[in-house]
């Protein structure tokens, strides 16, 4: 399935993120993929969908800290990952991905190129380009 909204800008992010939510749990998929360029608004976008999420946390980007826990107002647990500065898949087994990744809450992960070989779970993947104010995001599940 691929889904597309074209030309969007930062303030209609929640309402495209409350269509992928629906979308993740009626398909039953816990792995979201986020590629785009560097600064193409992959942080930007996760900040929508965990505020669609009722996250209470202040969500940043993982940069340094690779994968940031955040909570819901219901308890639930989602985790946010950015794996840029990977530079060998066996980074991925020192932070025990395995333990996020089949834990079955939402893990959101930027720059997923970098552990390719560890997605073999269900997952859905949204590309993220434009220029100036105006994205396109297109999801495949």
């Amino acid at each position: 399935m691929e889904r597309s909204w074209l030309n969007i800008g930062k303030e209609e992010y929640s309402i495209v993120a409350s269509e992928i939510v629906s979308i993740l749990n009626s398909e039953r998929i816990s792995i979201l993929c986020l590629k785009g360029d560097l600064g193409a608004g992959k942080t930007t976008f996760s900040k929508s969908l965990f505020a669609v999420l009722d996250v209470v946390d202040e969500v940043q980007s993982p940069t340094f800290s690779i994968v940031n826990e955040y909570h819901n107002i219901d308890g639930a647990v989602f985790y946010h990952f950015d794996f840029y500065r990977f530079d060998k898949i066996e980074h991925a087994y020192d932070i025990g991905y395995e333990e996020y990744f089949y834990s079955e809450n939402l893990c959101v992960i930027e720059w997923p190129e970098m552990i390719e070989g560890l997605l073999n779970l269900p997952k859905a993947t949204i590309f993220i380009n434009g220029e100036g104010s105006f994205r396109n995001l297109i999801l495949s599940v």
